[in-house]
């Protein structure tokens, strides 16, 4: 029999269980297919935090035994796990990753090219299951997705937002509330103001109506429905995540982006109707994400949880 339909369950201890039936490995490559590269020790985090650390480590050797999964080893020594092809395939027809493109990368060099942003984006996420899991939340493993795209208008030299994730999250107590967000993990490697404009990128997202190919607008065009009405129900909160330079630095890039806001009409705009808000990853791991380490980023500069930016 196959390792799909062999390998034990992984603990059950993810925030929500799991499908009755579902293996350990059925799971594990569910998550490998969403997130495409996760460190060893972030993938135990989210399939069974509860457990000893060789319930991951079998299901993994049993998966790259039939070919299914594969690593690369990490400058730290640590192994990072991904998709082969042949798994990729497997995974591509699974319901819960339907509408999703499962791209595998094609060899342990390539998986270690893309590792640094790419694991980063992880340890964001697994703050946010963390403290999900402490509140008795709703947001397991696949409620954060990755590398989202989304058309923009043929203006600006720039004709799609990509956002590195975005969260879907369901508050318990005092009363349930949904919350989605586009989450962009900055770690320190671009300018400061080449990050504060992906601000107007969500800015003319927001605004963005498409129109009929050849056909001018109109005012019945106007009203029409807009670009992102037909993926939310309500635009996402847009927050950013800062790393990889001195708490001075990244206290600075955080002012970038609220003088962005204030400062740019379209951006003043959005942060009239959506929630804004900037933190440090660090401070997300020391502290979680729904403690007061968010700064929004128009109004008074007063930290506060993403719930509350």
């Amino acid at each position: 029999m196959s390792t799909i339909s062999t390998a034990k369950t992984a603990a059950q201890g993810s925030a929500g269980p799991a499908a009755a039936g579902e293996t350990g490995a059925h799971r594990a490559m569910a998550l490998l297919a969403q997130h495409r590269l996760i460190a060893q020790q972030q993938l135990h985090q989210m399939l069974s935090p509860h457990a000893v650390r060789t319930v991951t480590s079998n299901v993994l050797a049993k998966l790259r035994k039939d070919g299914l999964v594969d690593f690369t080893v990490l400058p730290s020594r640590q192994r990072a796990w991904y998709l082969t092809l042949r798994g990729a395939r497997i995974a591509t027809a699974w319901p819960e990753l339907r509408g999703r493109t499962v791209l595998a990368p094609g060899n342990s060099t390539e998986a270690s090219l893309r590792a640094a942003h790419t694991l980063t984006v992880v340890r964001a996420h697994l703050a946010f299951l963390a403290d999900a899991r402490r509140l008795g939340d709703d947001y397991g493993p696949l409620d954060w997705v990755p590398e989202i795209a989304h058309r923009l208008p043929d203006t600006g030299g720039e004709d799609k937002l990509i956002a590195d994730a975005v969260l879907h999250y369901t508050a318990m107590s005092p009363r349930r509330l949904q919350y989605r967000a586009f989450v962009e993990v900055d770690r320190a490697t671009m300018s400061s103001e080449r990050l504060a404009r992906k601000l107007i990128s969500y800015a003319r997202f927001h605004e963005y109506s498409p129109q009929p190919v050849g056909r001018r607008g109109t005012v019945a065009d106007q009203a029409a429905m807009l670009a992102w009405q037909r993926f939310y129900p309500r635009y996402p909160r847009v927050l950013f995540i800062l790393t990889g330079a001195s708490a001075r630095a990244l206290h600075s890039r955080i002012e970038d982006l609220r003088a962005m806001t204030a400062g740019h009409p379209l951006v003043a705009k959005l942060a009239g109707q959506v929630p804004l808000g900037a933190a440090v990853l660090e401070d997300l791991e020391d502290q979680s994400p729904s403690a007061p380490v968010w700064m929004p980023l128009a109004g008074p500069a007063e930290r506060c949880s993403w719930m509350e930016v």
